[in-house]
């Protein structure tokens, strides 16, 4: 065949004829199957995105450590990543969460198991808790001291003969007998005859004559902040944060709410000496040198002592717990430590900590600052249990049945009562409630509120009730709207 030679083609059979025979066609019908299948891919992308996440080992075009695209792709413009795809939510709190009874309300929701954001009201933003503060200080005495570990009072030899030394341990349980809000507390009669049978022994013929009050654990004049009314200690929600104390400083030992006086070591010296049962032995206070321990009580658990803490939102128990996990982490058991020990507790949990603003263990101080995204963080880790954070979880009331919540969720808010797990706070600008909502769907979630505002009402409670109820019907239908 010569090269000006044409060949004949051989007629082609099959779909390679066809396409060969009409190829415009095919060409429009391929691209038409190509963009319905990218279509189709999109839709599928979408739903994964809009799980909980998105898979970590597939790099995109915005993932960092992505491969650059190749050399004949770098004149083309990269299209932004399609957005996450979300679930349509269609329940809303707009109504409960609008009460004037709230006045400035902040609050946060979360799906427990998915982590997914629900509803946010300033969320991020730290604010006064009051006493849902006490959930923080409970968990960071179970992380710091186990929920096993007890506290301990004690007698200790003096240095000089006849002398003998009482040594607080940061125990407010401590009873001076007739009755005690406290179940099973320790005696300070068992610790007197305890310490002067083990003196008589050690020191045959020489009387016990001076005993010595020593509460420093933590230095004893760092005892009340300024910013907290002195009316909470005359009309009994509070003592002076003291090492050594008997019933909480009570004047009634067997009430919750009693008056407190502004001398508890004192109270606890006086308690003691008439326990000894010795006539004319001198008190005076000090510091105790490394004698012989002569006798010792101890306290009811920890896991013990924050179940009474948060059902009765007890706060004398509340500020010695967190000097003591002060102390026992290495910050030296002051007011102005708590603002690293508790944070630093909380962290083994992986929950932040870096907005805490931490002034006392009680939540009284209006100055303590908690967002309520970081409370609802922790009670997921609560809910959860893990590193014993199930004594946390089964101290907190529960709606219409224990503890604070007992008389609460009441009216069109008893659907929720059982299944509104939660610590409630009161101070004199705040009502606040944060927890566990077993919602109505079945879904466990998160939150917490705080009404907020000089001169705010205690009908802000049912407020907060009703706002919760809320919760607990729309469950993870609840929209952030």
């Amino acid at each position: 065949m010569s090269e000006l030679e044409v060949p004949t083609p051989t007629p082609r059979t099959g779909l390679s004829g066809v396409i060969g025979r009409h190829p415009t066609a095919w060409l429009v019908s391929a691209l038409a199957v190509v963009f319905l299948l990218l279509g189709t891919g999109a839709v599928f992308a979408g739903a994964a995105v809009g799980s909980a996440s998105a898979d970590p080992g597939v790099a995109t075009a915005e993932t960092p450590g992505a491969e650059a695209p190749a050399a004949a792709d770098a004149g083309r413009s990269v299209p932004p990543a399609l957005p996450a795809a979300t679930r349509l939510r269609t329940c809303t709190v707009s109504g409960p969460a609008s009460d004037p009874r709230l006045m400035s309300l902040k609050g946060y929701v979360m799906n427990a198991a998915t982590g997914e954001v629900l509803f946010s009201r300033e969320g991020d933003v730290p604010n006064r808790t009051g006493s849902v503060l006490k959930v923080l200080t409970a968990a960071a005495a179970v992380s710091a001291l186990g929920p096993d570990y007890r506290l301990t009072t004690k007698v200790v030899d003096g240095t000089t003969p006849g002398t003998i030394v009482l040594v607080g341990g940061g125990d407010p349980t401590l009873s001076a007998g007739g009755g005690s809000v406290y179940t099973n507390a320790p005696s300070i009669a068992d610790l007197a005859s305890r310490a002067r049978a083990a003196h008589d022994q050690a020191h045959p013929g020489v009387s016990i004559t001076n005993v010595v009050l020593d509460a420093s654990y933590w230095n004893p004049a760092d005892k009340w902040d300024p910013i907290w009314k002195r009316s909470e200690q005359t009309i009994g929600y509070h003592s002076e944060v003291t090492a050594l104390m008997v019933d909480g400083d009570r004047a009634d030992p067997s009430r919750n709410t009693s008056p407190r006086s502004t001398d508890p070591v004192g109270r606890a010296g006086a308690a003691f000496v008439a326990a000894l049962g010795i006539p004319g032995v001198t008190v005076s206070t000090g510091t105790a040198a490394s004698g012989t321990v002569l006798a010792e009580v101890q306290s009811q658990p920890v896991s013990s002592l924050i179940n009474f803490m948060l059902l009765t939102s007890d706060n004398t128990l509340a500020e010695n717990l967190a000097r003591v996990v002060s102390v026992k982490t290495g910050h030296g058991g002051s007011a102005a430590s708590l603002q690293q020990a508790i944070p630093a507790a909380l962290s083994g949990y992986g929950v932040p900590v870096d907005k805490l603003v931490i002034k006392d263990g009680s939540g009284l101080s209006e100055a303590n600052g908690v967002p309520p995204e970081y409370v609802a963080k922790l009670m997921v880790k609560i809910a959860a249990g893990g590193q014993n954070l199930s004594a946390v979880y089964n101290s907190l009331p529960v709606a219409g049945k224990t503890g604070s919540l007992s008389a609460r969720f009441t009216g069109p808010n008893a659907a929720a009562r059982g299944n509104v797990i939660a610590k409630t706070g009161w101070i004199d600008t705040a009502y606040t409630l944060g927890g566990v909502v077993k919602a109505a769907d079945g879904t466990t979630l998160t939150f917490a509120f705080y009404a907020i505002g000089d001169g705010i009402k205690d009908s802000a409670r049912a407020a907060l009730d009703t706002l919760t109820t809320g919760v607990f019907n729309c469950g993870d239908n609840l929209s952030n709207i």
